[in-house]
């Protein structure tokens, strides 16, 4: 397989970095990679990004804004380990309701865990589950958010779905994620620290170079930040917009269920 990005049409299904999979193997592939790298998810993004996705989550959780208000409900997909979580239940002053799902158990026995040690658990729900197949009623939630998950999600259309259909209406979707480095100098400067720096720092550091070098090749068949607002639109969202962070390293992108 190539390492060129996918589309609005899809690939992601057998994209297992620039390996091509068969479609119903890839969810077993990924599963592998975050069992083994849950204890270290962090260090992982801090590898990944330089730090950078912490104020990137910041961002997120800033432009989504939820009320102080009880009654906000927010559910938070492939957010094992509650980073974006508290980061809500934060900035809402402890009113908005959690739920965290994922379809790692290891990365929610992570959340699980650090919710305790934070004192927030109470706030917090966690759920094992598939982003394509979500267990709730329409119009369930007032706000979609993830992090750092869609990509390795096969069927990127049935999760922007299920998205869709679990929100209210007038509802907010927000996905932050790896894209597309739109500044020349940094793109190649980027490129050199993902497929050289990164899997050697996560073999040295954590023994387990492969499942780094799989997350950064996944970055690079992900569809840009045009590709990927256009599936968000095929899926319902109106108002759809982006904003790019740290030259396009990340791109945070805002639909709405009009």
């Amino acid at each position: 397989m190539s390492d060129e990005r996918t589309t609005a049409a899809g690939g992601m299904e057998r994209a297992f970095g620039f390996r091509s999979v068969d479609e119903g193997e890839k969810q077993g592939l990924v599963n592998e990679v975050f069992h083994r790298v849950a204890g270290r998810y962090d260090l992982m993004n801090d590898l990944m990004s330089g730090g950078l996705h912490r104020l990137w989550k910041d961002g997120m959780v800033s432009w989504l804004n939820p009320p102080t208000k009880p009654g906000f409900k927010v559910l938070d997909v492939a957010g094992g380990t509650g980073d974006v979580a508290f980061r809500v239940v934060d900035a809402s002053k402890g009113a908005a309701n959690v739920t965290v799902l994922d379809i790692n158990g290891s990365m929610l026995g992570v959340g699980r865990e650090r919710a305790e040690k934070k004192g927030v658990a109470a706030k917090l729900t966690f759920v094992e589950a598939n982003a394509e197949e979500l267990p709730f009623e329409k119009n369930t939630f007032d706000a979609y958010t993830i992090a750092f998950g869609i990509r390795n999600v096969p069927h990127i259309d049935r999760a922007l779905a299920e998205a869709y259909r679990v929100l209210r209406p007038g509802g907010r979707f927000l996905c932050l994620e790896f894209s597309d480095v739109n500044l020349p100098l940094l793109d190649k400067i980027y490129d050199q620290w993902s497929f050289h720096a990164i899997p050697r720092i996560g073999q040295a550091v954590t023994g387990d170079g492969e499942s780094y070098r799989y997350l950064v090749e996944s970055i690079r068949k992900f569809p840009d930040q045009k590709n990927f607002a256009a599936m968000m639109e095929a899926a319902g969202f109106g108002r759809v917009s982006w904003r790019d962070y740290s030259g396009g390293i990340a791109a945070l992108h805002s639909g709405w269920k009009i």
